[in-house]
């Protein structure tokens, strides 16, 4: 779940980014990107943490 929510937040990024490379200006300020992009780190880094949480109790130790 973790990764499908930081995949649609990175992608929200990814198209603000794409919209102002073009020229048809961002729907994101500067701040409103870095907390996108901090949003979708934290979710990585928590399916990540989440996934060996799981490996760990599959695996007994």
């Amino acid at each position: 779940m973790f990764l499908w929510a930081s995949a649609v937040v990175f992608a929200v990024f990814f198209a603000n980014v794409a919209l102002g490379a073009f020229g048809g200006g961002g729907f994101l300020g500067d701040v409103g990107e870095m907390l996108v992009l901090f949003a979708a780190s934290i979710l990585f880094v928590m399916a990540i943490l989440k996934q060996e949480a799981d490996h760990k109790n599959k695996n007994g130790s």
